[in-house]
């Protein structure tokens, strides 16, 4: 299974096309989107080409290949424009070497076993660490507003390897191999 795991949108035009295009290029058979899809929230600023309208005419074409969480900013009324699922807080992937939870990060997570992997978004920073009870945290960053100076960026998980790239020059600038 290839995954193509991207965060925190939030509403940009530009780098929802960059990512739509990496996606198409990627070959994955999923586009995993960890929620916060088209609001920029109280606390963001405007990212580049803020227009929501644009971001849902990129992603419904392509609803067939989404698996979406919700984010703490995902609105009821962004169901009743997205084809597809915004509204659940968790979502399980397995594909046979390990089991994937996808969630945004702003609420509780469930509890994992050792060696799984937990995906969230929410603080837009790309991260990968051993958490209490051993399972694996994973943050692809975000691909509109990055914060602490990190890339506007996107993971490709396949084979039990997830890759961090920078989502303007395809620079992968961080690996992690799960033993699997």
């Amino acid at each position: 299974m290839k995954l193509f795991i991207a965060s925190d949108i939030h509403g940009s035009a530009y780098f929802a096309g960059l990512m739509v295009k990496k996606f198409e290029e990627s070959g994955a058979e999923y586009l995993v989107l960890l929620g916060d899809i088209l609001y920029h929230g109280p606390r963001n600023d405007l990212p580049r080409d803020y227009a929501p309208k644009a971001v849902i005419a990129m992603l419904n074409p392509l609803a067939d290949k989404i698996l979406a969480v919700r984010g703490n900013c995902e609105a009821e009324v962004d169901s009743m424009v997205l084809d597809f699922n915004v509204a659940s807080d968790y979502m399980t992937l397995c594909d046979g070497k390990v089991t994937i939870c996808a969630s945004h990060g702003h609420r509780e997570v469930p509890r994992l076993a050792k060696g799984n992997v937990l995906l969230c978004g929410h603080t837009h920073v790309p991260k990968v660490e051993e958490r209490e009870g051993g399972y694996i945290y994973m943050n692809p960053g975000s691909t509109s507003i990055p914060k602490e100076n990190s890339p506007h960026s996107y993971v490709i998980y396949e084979d039990g390897v997830f890759r961090w790239f920078d989502l303007e020059t395809d620079e992968c600038y961080m690996e992690y191999s799960l033993s699997v």
